[in-house]
């Protein structure tokens, strides 16, 4: 059934959601169980677009779908905005791939590294060589954190992806119960004034009351 936007007009974007399912089946997400760990395609833009300047992509995990190509190219031909709410797959990301989204119109584009026993390094690095935007601002990528990794892993991740040229972004599972040091991480990370006058974390001296 095609969306009724007219019941929301005070918003100006198409909502799209062409594949469901995702194989990863990570422990804190619930998608894999929800709608399946095989990534397949569900419709095309055209179900869902009608014109509109900018399309929030809802799809889980657009990368892992055998008809990726198909979708992306649908995507890129509408020469609206697209914005991949749930993020992209690094680990999925080829070379075309990424000639697909160089020729799309996209604000920021968002990753995630939630397994810090995941060596993404390297495919961070091929994505931030070939991507055609520079700008750390416009690439982001989540980390979580208090999900069985340590403080070392944590930084790790935070200072590789900042040198490679993304904004680091830090998430916090079941953040009630996380510990102080989690949460003084997460300010300074995700508070851009203090991640670039303050480096380094070791370094970070935080405002109890301004980080509750």
């Amino acid at each position: 059934m095609f969306p009724d936007y007219s019941i929301y007009p005070q918003f100006y974007f198409a909502v799209s959601m062409t594949s469901r399912g995702c194989p990863r089946g990570c422990a804190f997400c619930i998608v894999g169980k929800k709608e399946g760990r095989c990534s397949r395609k569900v419709a095309d833009v055209s179900d869902f677009w009608c014109g509109q300047k900018e399309i929030k992509v809802l799809d889980p995990n657009i990368t892992a779908c055998r008809e990726k190509r198909d979708l992306l190219r649908q995507y890129r031909e509408t020469g609206a905005w697209i914005d991949f709410t749930q993020g992209l797959d690094i680990r999925l990301v080829n070379e075309e791939d990424i000639e697909d989204l160089n020729r799309m119109k996209i604000g920021v584009v968002h990753f995630a590294w939630d397994n810090p026993n995941d060596d993404l390094e390297n495919r961070f690095r091929m994505f931030a060589n070939q991507y055609r935007i520079k700008d750390h601002r416009r690439k982001i990528v989540y980390c979580l954190t208090n999900f069985g990794s340590t403080m070392e892993e944590n930084l790790y991740r935070i200072y590789t992806l900042r040198d490679l040229g993304y904004d680091p972004y830090v998430m916090i599972y079941n953040k009630p119960e996380a510990p102080q040091e989690i949460r003084d991480l997460q300010r300074w990370c995700n508070n851009r004034i203090i991640f670039k006058t303050v480096p380094r974390f070791e370094d970070y001296k935080p405002n109890r009351r301004m980080s509750e």
